[in-house]
This record gives C-alpha cells, structure tokens and sequence, in this order.
C-alpha cells in the first residue's frame, strides 16, 4: 500500500457514507442507481488517468520529442487497447469536481454520462442519465461528489483500478440488496451460493448463460474461477438476459467494471415473452430465478415445454425447461429454486419433475441451509443438471446413467449475524468435491462414497419409489452415531436421573429461600 492511499476498508466506507448522503432524500432503490452510477463515472476517469501517465512515461522512455506527447496522449486505441474506457475531457472527475459547488452538477454529471457512452460502445444505453432532475437535491449532490472525489480506484499496491472498483461494486450490490429488502432479491444471490453453483460446474471455457442475469454475478464468479484455473478471461464466452431495465443497467456496468464482454442483448426483455438468444446452445448455464414466480408470460403451445406444461401460478419448472432447451450437447447447469420444486405435485408439477428424472437429467440435488438469503425465508435447493452421464470418452468420467447424487447440507453454514448465514469455503469445497468424487471428474481427490446424512447416489428405481420426490433428506438418511462413548445406556441413565434429581432439590431449595425472604419484608 502505497504512503496516504486508502485501504479497501477505508475505501468502501467512504463510498458507503456517499451512498448516506442521499439515503434520507430518496428510497434503496433510487439511491443504488445514482451511488453506482457515481462511482462507476469515478472508476473510468481515475482509470482513464492512470494509462494516461503510463502512456506519457512509456512515450518519454523511447526518447520521443515532448512536442509529440500530445498525438499519443489523446490516441484513443492507447486506451482501449488496453481495456480502458476512453473519458472525453467534460467527463473526467476533476472537471466535474472542480464545477460540482457551480450550482448545476446534476446537469454536468448527466452531460458527463452522456460524453461516456457516445465515447464507448459498450456503454451505450447503460449509465444513468438521472442527475439534472426537480426531485435531487443538487446541494446534497454535491456533497456526494466531494465525497466520491475522497476515493481513489488506482495506487493500491500492484491491484489495476477495475479489480479495486470491481470489489467495490460487489460489496455495495450486497449492502444495497439488504437496504431493498425483499426487492433486493430480484438483482442480487448470496456470493456463498453462486461460489457453490461455479464450483460444482467448473466452467473452464465455453458459452455461460443465464436467463435471468440480475446484476450479473454469475457470470463475474465464473470469470473468478476461469482466471483462478487458466488465467484466460476469454475461455468463456457470456450470454445473459434480464427484464428489469435498472437492473439490466447494473449488470451491464457490472461486466464493464470487470472487463467481461458479454452479450445482454441490446436491451432489457422478458425471457418468457422475448427470448434474446434463440438460437444459443450454452455449454453451463447458472441461475437464480425469482422463487415461485406467479405472474409470468405463459403460453401453453410453446415448444420449450417438452416435459409437461408448466402450471399458471408457478414458473419454476418454465425455468427449468426454458434453461434445458438452452444446454448443449454435453452441457451442464446449475439452478436455485424454492424447496418446493423438488416435491410439489400440484397442477402437473409432479409429472414434470418425473418426466426430467425419466429422461435422465438430474444429475444432482442438493438441499440448502436456511438463511442464506436475507432477501427471503423461502427454504432454497440447488437443482444440477447435465445432458450427459456417459463417460464422454476421453473426458473418463464415471458413468452415471440412470443415477441421481443428493446432498443435504442443511445443517453447513456459519451464521455471520442474527438472521444472516454463509457457506465456509471449506463446506463449498465439500459439497463440489462430492459431486466431482461422484463424478469422475479430473479435480476429484477420493473415489465416492455415500455419507449417511450428507450424500448419496439413488438409482431412478429408487427415486420411482418416492414417487420422484426428489428432496435429499429422503434418500441421505441419518447421520451416524458416534459410538466412542464406552459408558453402559443403563449405567447412563442412572447417573443422569441422579443429576436431575439434584437439580430439582436445588431448586426447592432456592424456591424456599426465596419465600421467606418475602415473607420477612411482608
């Protein structure tokens, strides 16, 4: 850390403190947008300067004449060709700032975004155009961007600036999803999850789907796992879709900060009503529908419901069915869904589920612990799915035809406060190792075994006979007993009577006590 630069904690208060500013003038929802949007225009411009020295020191090493800087300091290919935004000089942040207390910051932080998209591509139609309105407080607002100007994206350590913004986008996504409450759900899934979804899938390259993107944090933790595995972000290719058009908003941004080029479509879109990819065939597609979703664009003749027609007031087999249609030859998905999915038998839901089980594409279920989702107290489950259980020849995986893994791991996690729970690394280790040791897979470290009360591999014979309910609890049974404890049952229950008997005189005791210290102040 360089001398007087912030740490991330003393970065990612600043930034927060920015996000109060306006609490008190406007609602989550409203605030995420304009605190975002400030901090990704800050993120650009500080990006921006930052190869802008670089360039003019590189420049002055080979001995070029000073006269000539400037030709290489405003080429717009030094900047992109680098992964950096090129910032028109209207939009860098200390014109702004040095203007914000002029009275009209709004109108130039909305001519700013504006110099930022004409600038960009992939910027179009993405940053927020919310600033020179009657209902912001301009006062306020430039407090905000004094605030903002405190934050410094570059100068930590040997970090670029896009991984620094980029920690600090996913910070606030969260701490905004709890402000929004419920609604915070409809763009935001517990980090802890999506490391669970990206681990048991390992998508080392391919297309990577998600119908129903939020803000985009499947599709960055796959990069996470791609970088962390082969240092090459361009293994997966990203497609995404999302109807909310703030959203869309975020997860745009959100891949821009993190250097993903993915494919949203050119605008927000229902995937029910207006599938944006129809002719994509993903090799993992990862997702986090809303849970038993009622009002949804239902059409009982489309062809995506090759395994029964989807009942009117629950979408969540339209989502299975809809990310089935999308996989691959061999691909492979992961899906978060409401517990119910994996018994319900109303309005056809149960010959569905069977129907899935039939056609031999379950390949895993595994049970979640309870509150992992602040948004929700919905009990949540992982549905994993695979069009292939062969050993896919040279690939040498165990053949798991006609076999389906449950894991129940309802009783993992580590309760960070009150009503918040996380999975440990080591328990997301567990759960993927599981499925790779049942698998085959090359990152299995043991052969499988069941595990009473954790895992174990039920034939389709067996899941016929519950009826093709598929909750893990089912099949895992119970844990076993640890027998270490050499002490007779009978000579046990002696001594533990005895024990509580020896309570129950001490209470009478105390009891006693108690009543004749009343009696003498009577």
């Amino acid at each position: 850390m360089l001398p007087g630069v912030p740490t991330m904690a003393d970065l990612r208060e600043t930034l927060w403190k920015a996000a109060d500013k306006l609490r008190g003038s406007m609602d989550a929802a409203q605030y995420k947008d304009f605190v975002l949007g400030l901090v990704f225009l800050k993120y650009v411009s500080d990006a921006f300067t930052e190869r802008r020295e670089q360039i003019a020191q590189e420049v002055r090493a080979e001995g070029i004449a000073e006269e000539r800087v400037a030709d290489f300091l405003d080429d717009v290919d030094e900047y992109t060709g680098e992964g950096v935004f090129w910032v028109p000089a209207p939009a860098r942040w200390d014109n702004i700032a040095s203007r914000a207390k002029e009275g009209r910051v709004g109108e130039l932080l909305d001519a700013a975004m504006d110099a930022v998209m004409g600038a960009n591509d992939a910027l179009l139609g993405v940053l927020p155009k919310i600033f020179n309105r009657d209902n912001v407080d301009q006062h306020r607002l430039a407090e905000l961007v004094d605030l903002i100007s405190d934050a410094r994206f570059t100068g930590h350590g040997d970090r670029p600036a896009r991984d620094v913004l980029g920690e600090v986008y996913e910070y606030f996504l969260e701490k905004f999803a709890r402000a929004e409450g419920k609604r915070g759900g409809e763009f935001y899934t517990p980090a802890s999850v999506v490391k669970t979804l990206v681990e048991v899938l390992e998508p080392y390259q391919g297309r990577v789907y998600d119908p129903c993107c939020g803000s985009g944090g499947m599709f960055v933790q796959a990069e996470k796992f791609v970088l962390a595995h082969s240092n090459r972000a361009d293994a997966i290719a990203v497609y995404g879709q999302e109807s909310n058009e703030r959203t869309w908003r975020l997860a745009k941004m959100n891949l821009a900060i993190h250097g993903i080029g993915g494919n949203l479509g050119p605008r927000w879109a229902d995937t029910f009503r207006e599938d944006r990819h129809p002719d994509l065939r993903a090799d993992h597609v990862l997702a986090n529908p809303p849970f038993n979703m009622s009002d949804w664009a239902r059409s009982t003749d489309d062809p995506r419901w090759r395994y029964g027609v989807p009942p009117a007031g629950n979408a969540n087999f339209a989502w299975i069915q809809h990310i089935l249609g999308k996989l691959a030859e061999r691909g492979t998905a992961g899906i978060v869904l409401a517990n119910g999915s994996m018994s319900s038998k109303q309005s056809g839901e149960g010959a569905i589920r069977a129907a899935l089980v039939e056609a031999d594409l379950v390949a895993c279920m595994v049970a979640l612990p309870p509150q992992l989702f602040r948004t929700t107290q919905i009990p949540a489950c992982l549905w994993f799915f695979t069009k292939d259980k062969t050993p896919q020849g040279g690939a040498a995986l165990t053949d798991r035809r006609g076999e389906v893994l449950f894991v129940d791991a309802r009783s993992l996690g580590t309760m960070t406060n009150r009503t918040e729970r996380v999975l440990t690394p080591d328990e997301i280790a567990r759960i993927a190792g599981t499925y790779h040791a049942w698998r085959g897979t090359k990152t299995a470290t043991a052969a499988y075994e069941d595990v009473p009360g954790f895992c174990y591999s039920a034939s389709q014979d067996e899941i016929r006979t519950h009826d093709h309910v598929l909750t893990p609890g089912r099949y895992v049974g119970t844990a076993e007993v640890d027998d270490t404890d050499a002490e007779p049952t009978a000579d046990k229950i002696a001594r533990l009577t005895k024990d509580l008997y020896t309570h129950f005189d001490e209470s009478a005791r105390l009891e006693q006590a108690v009543r004749e210290g009343l009696e003498r102040l009577a």
